[in-house]
């Protein structure tokens, strides 16, 4: 009897952020039990809402959204991400420069399968978000990890990056602000990722989708603003920003030495026509959400939701006898280090079932975002602090008996 198995193209394909600990969790529900999921940074679930003012946007629009737009975006929105892209310093943006999208995953891999042949080469950071090393190799791209440097605030590592260069590389991706480690690049490092592709010829990508969460008294710098020589694409959107995931709007920004990539920038008007546009009832909003009062603001600084939940989850952390963890300064997420031989962790992903099956608490181990060792998982600190605080509790409680194997 014929039988049917997915493409051999998904083989090396990895997206465990949505994985088989994922999956455990929800045969768990079925049977009647309630998880506490730490694993995605969705925050609706959490009690997060968009500003009232963007509903409303939404809604008045909806009647004359009915229609496909022009392939790029409506002009209000694309107008409203030149201006953005204006302040954040990027040069030479056109309104032909910009491409909205049903959130950035769409965009990036739109740009992957636009760009890459069999065996080209892709630098993407470890750990990174699985996205960009699974919409890669789905394109036929050879994804080389560099690494980002835990003993240094996560930052990435020039020297590796440098290493790692070879004929076949046409690109680097950076993720700043960073999922999963909460790390913001300093301007002295984007410098230097910079001269790298300036002096290798390359392109590029830079994931931004959390500069508007940033913490501490920490500045965003967009890369693209500090290498206008260089073929840069910009990613952003409302998802995180606006509390929005829902409603998947994101945009890219093509930027720098666009006459280098006449053929490739071809490529991608190609494929976001093929797609027709993305939903215009969200494009409607942009206009709103990035011209009105940013009320993200309110929830990173001293006070606000998203500033306490990470003070709450990186000091429950810290206090945990076995984990290590260095503070994010940006984002949703933490990347807590275990110490392996402590617990005798050899699979970083039968951890996390192990504590899903004894805790009911869903996390994403590190091998879900492409990092090598089995000694890392990611928290998403959207619950309030009271979720947070049980939750951490329940892992000292886990962990003070954890022995992996036994």
């Amino acid at each position: 009897m014929r039988t049917f198995d997915k493409s051999a193209k998904l083989d090396n394909v990895l997206y465990d952020v949505r994985g088989p600990v994922v999956d455990e969790a929800a045969k768990m529900e079925e049977e009647g039990k309630e998880i506490l999921k730490l694993n995605i940074g969705n925050p609706y679930p959490f009690g997060f809402s968009a500003p009232q003012e963007v509903i409303l946007d939404m809604l008045s629009n909806i009647r004359t959204s009915q229609g496909y737009s022009d392939s790029k975006g409506i002009f209000s929105a694309r107008k409203a991400i030149m201006q953005y892209a204006q302040l954040r310093g990027i040069p030479n943006v056109t309104m032909n420069d910009i491409y909205t999208g049903n959130g950035v995953s769409e965009l990036i891999s739109l740009c992957m399968q636009a760009l890459l042949d069999n065996g080209d080469e892709i630098l993407i950071p470890a750990p990174d978000y699985p996205l960009w090393t699974a919409t890669a190799t789905l394109a036929g791209g050879k994804v080389v990890h560099y690494i980002c440097d835990e003993q240094s605030d996560w930052y990435p590592d020039i020297e590796d990056i440098r290493s790692k260069i070879t004929d076949r590389t046409k690109a680097i991706v950076i993720i700043n602000p960073n999922n999963p480690t909460g790390a913001v690049y300093p301007k002295e490092i984007l410098e230097q990722i910079a001269q790298i592709a300036r002096e290798k010829e390359l392109i590029i990508f830079s994931d931004e989708i959390y500069d508007r969460l940033v913490m501490d008294g920490y500045q965003h710098t967009s890369i693209a603003s500090l290498a206008p020589d260089v073929f840069c694409v910009t990613f952003s959107g409302l998802s995180k920003s606006h509390m929005i995931a829902g409603f998947r709007i994101g945009w890219m920004i093509l930027s720098g030495a666009k006459e280098r990539a006449k053929g490739y920038i071809e490529g991608i008007k190609m494929l976001s026509s093929m797609r027709l546009c993305s939903n215009v009832p969200a494009q409607a909003i942009v206009q709103t959400a990035l011209g009105g009062y940013q009320s993200v603001a309110e929830y990173v600084k001293p006070g606000g939701r998203v500033y306490e939940q990470r003070e709450c989850i990186y000091n429950a952390l810290k206090d945990i006898p076995g984990i290590s963890v260095v503070k994010p300064h940006a984002a949703f997420y933490i990347f807590p280090k275990l110490d392996v031989e402590k617990f005798n962790i050899t699979d970083d992903e039968q951890f996390a079932l192990d504590f899903l099956h004894e805790k009911q608490v869903l996390l994403v181990p590190g091998k879900g975002f492409n990092w090598g060792a089995p000694d890392h998982f990611r928290v998403v600190y959207l619950p309030n602090t009271r979720q947070l605080e049980t939750a951490s509790q329940k892992l000292k409680e886990f962990l003070s008996t954890y022995r992996q194997g036994r």
